[in-house]
């Protein structure tokens, strides 16, 4: 069974297609550009795609089942704020460009499309409130509400046989290169300042687990559903403690963040389908697998950190 990805090749789109090539589908990858060979641990069929809602890209999904839309556009490692000075184009791509993506694939007659949503489209809420997928959303950044009005279109083009699936994702971390901390960790491993944040993280592979499941759940469980994708709340402090404890760095390490200023994501309703998130254990053994690689993404470390990590 062939599933399209649009956004294969990115940051959360390439864990989604590695969990489905090791099911055993065959995955039809859609992006702008074509990853260099090797770039998945299997073959794949990859069509270059774009965004633009004027395009007629009908062909992407000529020999696919299911569709799964991970694609975006934005700044580089911007989301929030990934619109840089040209609101007008984020929204018409990402927005317009998007619903043209799902109308196109319900008259191709893609069976199942799951959209790759966010958690910012609950927006800010009170410290300490446990966002849950009921809610009334109230997106307060441009990014939000463009992910919010798209998950709106999807739902008003739910019919038989065409069954939309929302999955509203937090922070996706994990282990493949690029990494999402990249840049915290050269930061701290040269000695720079490095500012306390917390957030809501999910590991890639936990994301990807979530969407094969309900590709592969009965349609009437996840038929028009809207689902929280989050593992754990953690924060600079403690991923950085965890780093210096593989790499021996004497960089002083940031203040902890404070506690209860961010929102919980209650994932009750995702979990009720038999889905289980690696929660600690996972996140340690990520940093520990991001540590080897590091002589290889960062400038050189001290001497002991360099023998630690090799």
């Amino acid at each position: 069974m062939k599933v399209f990805v649009s956004g294969g090749t990115g940051l959360v789109g390439r864990y989604i297609v590695e969990d489905l090539l090791a099911a055993g589908y065959s995955v039809i990858v859609g992006g702008r550009n074509r990853p260099d060979s090797g770039f998945f641990s299997k073959p794949v069929t990859f069509l270059p795609m774009t965004l633009d809602p004027r395009e007629d890209q009908s062909c992407l999904f000529d020999d696919a089942y299911f569709f799964v839309h991970a694609a975006f556009s934005h700044i580089p490692g911007k989301y929030r704020g990934g619109e840089g000075d040209d609101p007008a184009e984020f929204r018409r791509l990402n927005l317009d460009g998007t619903i043209k993506l799902f109308e196109t694939a319900q008259r191709a007659g893609i069976r199942r499309c799951v959209f790759i949503s966010s958690r910012a489209v609950y927006g800010d809420r009170l410290a300490g409130e446990v966002l849950c997928e009921s809610m009334k959303p109230t997106p307060n950044t441009l990014y939000g509400q463009v992910k919010l009005d798209a998950e709106r279109a999807l739902l008003t083009l739910a019919a038989p046989g065409f069954a939309p699936v929302i999955l509203r994702a937090t922070g996706v971390y994990g282990d493949l290169s690029p990494n999402k901390w990249d840049d915290l960790f050269a930061d701290y491993l040269s000695g720079q300042s490095v500012s306390a944040r917390a957030g809501t993280e999910v590991h890639g592979r936990d994301l990807a687990r979530a969407v094969r499941m309900v590709l592969e759940t009965e349609t009437g469980r996840i038929d028009r559903e809207i689902f929280n994708i989050s593992d754990l709340l953690t924060e600079t402090h403690e991923i950085l403690k965890l780093l210096q404890h593989e790499t021996d760095c004497p960089s002083a390490l940031p203040a902890p963040a404070p506690e209860g200023i961010v929102s919980e994501m209650d994932t009750a309703k995702i979990r009720a389908l038999g889905w289980t998130s690696g929660g600690e254990e996972l996140l340690r053994t990520t940093i520990r697998t991001l540590a080897t690689k590091l002589p290889a993404i960062l400038p050189p470390l001290s001497a002991s950190a360099s023998s630690r990590s090799s």
